[in-house]
């Protein structure tokens, strides 16, 4: 239908019903318009494809002529609004969809940092992510910048403000009084026919009392009740009853695979537990020195109630139950017999997560952690021994993009998200130490990528300052997988472990690899060659220092 724009709008502030209505005549000229007349006017038409939306007017044929009329009133100035609403909503998407999820949306960046806060208030009623709050920072310009020789002066910047610091190591008091139920549990003398930290403790209950029935590793997973209602069944078969009372056998690990994540800790786990002198704890990552004793579930979902060293011992009851046999057989009572069997535990976010501690430990004033892991470990278990798979940092912080993004991977994605890591730990950097930013639970709660896991050096130097070298073992994933055999005969020399027969050792070495990449990850191909040689420039440093601590430069990762 033909019908004259002009008319319409000029009409609209006054008579626009009957006079718009009757501009539709399909009679009316442009020619003959007094408003149309000598003027170069663009008609439209109903189905018409190429619409300008500021100088067309959708006409419509409707109903009723009320309606009519309502659609016209003040069309175009609807629309305009409308289109207006629609961009906005679009940059506004965009926007979220690029910023927000990282905390970014309208906000300062969090990264170029104010001073560091401990506030263990907010345990209980705040996400990590709202704990960026209490934090003053600085504003910067976030920009996901792709190309290297813009990339590289960030990371130029980073490997002029690196400086490897030896820690002050804390002392036993100091510690006492940050775990004071911790140290109540745990003697400091344990059982001299065990390999492991073991020791009785006199059990309160009775036949009728359920001994885990507030472990929180009960409560909270279900994958693991089925263990516990084993164990709850052959509890009082296995306590020491003497003197009207009943004592049951408490153990701590003899050895911990502590790191690194996506460095084949799982693998070394399978093929270890299949030693016949090797028990685990009952879940193979039980995170509790990390994560669990201060309350965390999931980092994005904050602080729950805390779990007590009760509940982690618990998780070795089995193993404990089989070192209580051996230790009260005849022959170990006439012999003094040793218990061969050797307690491991494989978290692997043991070497490198302190990301709780500015939540529940006094504040220094440099930024850095007053307190980590190692010390309390060393605290209780001086002798034990360590662990430790790395593999060449770059191809580690691939693999663990692909396992824990959880949509939109590509290696283009992962070349933005590590480029924006890159800037904000530069920002960090720019006002902080390099321990500061690596312990920094505000700054890795917000990197896309967790760029400060492949640091090995900066927390191998810091377990170094309370352990021995003796005490660590460090092993390479592509060592292990090219000659498994070779690398599980340095585990069990370093563990001390018993002979195996020959069809032992084929069913360890043998065995198919465990936890490998995903068949759809593997389909989304090898990160950018540009990607590559960032990530090889940033972390080049830190594994120069590594191969210097380990004398060995196969640490270098030059040929993989």
């Amino acid at each position: 239908m033909r019908h004259c724009i002009n008319c319409c709008i000029h009409l609209l502030p006054n008579d626009l019903h009957r006079q718009c209505f009757r501009c539709r005549d399909p009679n009316h000229s442009n020619q003959k318009c007094p408003l149309c007349k000598g003027e170069n006017k663009v008609s439209s038409y109903q189905d018409s494809k190429q619409m300008k939306l500021f100088a067309v007017l959708e006409v419509r044929t409707d109903h009723s002529e009320s309606w009519n009329g309502l659609f016209c009133l003040k069309k175009g100035k609807l629309c305009s609004l409308i289109f207006g609403l629609i961009i906005m909503t679009l940059v506004m998407a965009s926007y979220v969809l690029t910023g927000a999820k990282h905390g970014l949306l309208l906000l300062p960046s969090p990264f170029h940092y104010g001073a560091f806060t401990s506030n263990p208030s907010l345990m209980d009623n705040e996400s990590l992510s709202d704990m960026k709050d209490h934090y003053q920072p600085s504003k910067i310009n976030v920009s996901y910048v792709k190309d290297y020789p813009s990339i590289k002066l960030i990371i130029d910047t980073i490997a002029s403000k690196i400086e490897f610091i030896t820690r002050q190591r804390p002392d036993l008091e100091e510690l006492r009084k940050q775990e004071p139920h911790m140290f109540s549990v745990i003697p400091n003398k344990f059982l001299p026919n065990s390999k492991n930290p073991c020791w009785y403790e006199e059990y309160q209950g009775n036949t009728t009392t359920d001994p885990y029935t507030t472990n929180s590793y009960a409560l909270y997973s279900k994958r693991f009740r089925t263990i516990f209602d084993y164990l709850r069944k052959v509890f009082w078969n296995h306590l020491y009853h003497y003197k009207d009372k009943h004592y049951r056998l408490r153990c701590l690990p003899h050895f911990y695979i502590i790191g690194q994540p996506k460095c084949g800790t799982t693998d070394l786990y399978d093929r270890l537990r299949l030693h016949p002198d090797v028990r685990f704890s009952a879940i193979k990552e039980p995170h509790w020195w990390t994560r669990k004793r201060f309350g965390i579930i999931r980092l994005r979902d904050g602080f729950h109630d805390r779990y007590p060293v009760e509940d982690y011992l618990d998780l070795f009851d089995l193993a404990a139950h089989q070192i209580q046999g051996v230790l009260q057989s005849q022959a170990a009572k006439e012999g003094g017999k040793m218990s061969r069997i050797v307690i491991g535990e494989a978290s692997a976010s043991t070497m490198w997560d302190n990301n709780a501690w500015i939540f529940f430990y006094d504040n220094s004033t440099n930024g850095e952690p007053p307190f980590l892991i190692q010390d309390f470990i060393h605290a209780f278990q001086p002798n034990a021994k360590l662990i430790i798979m790395l593999r060449d940092p770059v191809e580690r912080l691939y693999s663990d993009y692909l396992y824990f993004a959880s949509a939109n991977k590509s290696a283009e994605d992962f070349h933005e998200k590590v480029a924006e890591s890159l800037q904000l730990f530069e920002n960090c950097l720019l006002d902080y130490s390099l321990r500061a930013c690596v312990y920094n639970n505000t700054l890795n709660n917000a990197m896309p990528v967790r760029l400060q896991v492949g640091l090995y050096v900066v927390y191998l130097l810091d377990w170094l300052t309370v352990f021995g070298k003796d005490q660590i073992l460090v092993l390479r994933l592509e060592d292990h997988a090219s000659n498994v055999k070779y690398t599980m005969h340095m585990v069990f020399q370093f563990l001390d472990l018993g002979p195996l027969s020959e069809k032992q050792e084929a069913l360890i070495t043998k065995s198919p690899a465990s936890n490998t990449r995903r068949p759809e990850d593997r389909s989304l191909g090898p990160m950018l060659p540009t990607t590559k040689a960032i990530l090889r420039d940033f972390y080049r440093p830190f594994n120069t220092k590594l191969a210097q601590v380990l004398f060995d430069d196969a640490f270098l990762w030059k040929r993989t």
